[in-house]
């Protein structure tokens, strides 16, 4: 019998700083699967893979309530979050659990649904983890990921360290063997790893006022204190005078009278 393969060594870029975990918590199923939600129905079994601080998950267990959903990460410490939040939410049919994408530990055709937002621009092998993910799903079952386009991101007003910040962030995604601008590649990737129908959600993100200066502030923050810092500076693709520099053109825009933020999100929808 031959060996099995083995598993990719990714790198989260973003790391699990509180500033990354605090930003990723004010997400919301209403807006991360909008395009899911109207396929789902109550008593269905749904994973939601890579689900973070579990403020996506609530909302995805309420939409099929009474069916059991698993939210599963690799980060242990990240899913104390999810469960406070679960709790706080009064929302009882989540079980969150550790796990890896490339080694799934659940059934053949286990759920009726596979969920993965942002996860797969991450990793350094996606076809493989979305192969898995079809794995467990049943047959007529729904996988359905969504990942950002660094590159189309945008601020306004302009400013020049955003152009830095946003060439330092490609460098080291790349370093770690992982694709920023995964939007445009997810179908490609859904494609390969065996799903023959699928359906394109694409949409603009737009961030106004208070929330484009929340983004521009937590960013001020990230880029001097989470995983991409510690891992710019490990590369040795800047040091920490150019990362406070990038800190300060966040800050200064966040404070700008009218910060207004865009980029382009792809969502697949694909069916077993």
């Amino acid at each position: 019998m031959p060996d099995a393969p083995e598993t990719p060594q990714d790198r989260y870029t973003h790391g699990h700083h509180e500033s990354v975990v605090q930003s990723h918590a004010r997400r919301r199923a209403e807006v991360e699967a909008w395009f899911l939600l109207p396929q789902i129905k109550p008593g269905l079994r749904l994973l939601d893979v890579g689900c973070g601080p579990g403020t996506i998950t609530t909302g995805l267990a309420r939409a099929v309530s009474p069916g059991e959903v698993i939210g599963l990460d690799a980060a242990p410490e990240v899913l104390d979050h999810a469960r406070v939040h679960a709790q706080e939410e009064a929302v009882d049919n989540i079980n969150f659990v550790t796990g890896d994408v490339y080694h799934l530990d659940f059934a053949d055709a286990d759920f009726d649904v596979v969920y993965a937002n942002q996860l797969l621009q991450h990793l350094t092998d996606p076809v493989r983890a979305i192969t898995e993910m079809r794995r467990v799903l049943k047959p007529g079952g729904r996988l359905a990921v969504r990942d950002a386009d660094y590159a189309t991101m945008s601020p306004h007003p302009k400013f020049p360290e955003f152009l830095d910040w946003n060439r330092l962030y490609h460098e080291v995604a790349y370093r770690n063997n992982a694709e920023p601008d995964a939007g445009r590649t997810l179908p490609s990737w859904v494609r390969a790893a065996g799903f023959a129908d699928i359906e394109i959600h694409p949409n603009v993100v737009a961030m106004d006022g208070d929330e484009a200066r929340i983004w521009g502030r937590t960013w001020s923050q990230r880029i001097l204190y989470s995983g991409i810092a510690d891992q710019a500076l490990e590369y040795g693709l800047t040091d920490q005078q150019e990362l406070q520099k990038l800190s300060r053109g966040w800050a200064t825009w966040a404070d700008s009278d009218q910060p207004f933020f865009i980029f382009t999100q792809i969502a697949v929808l694909a069916v077993r």
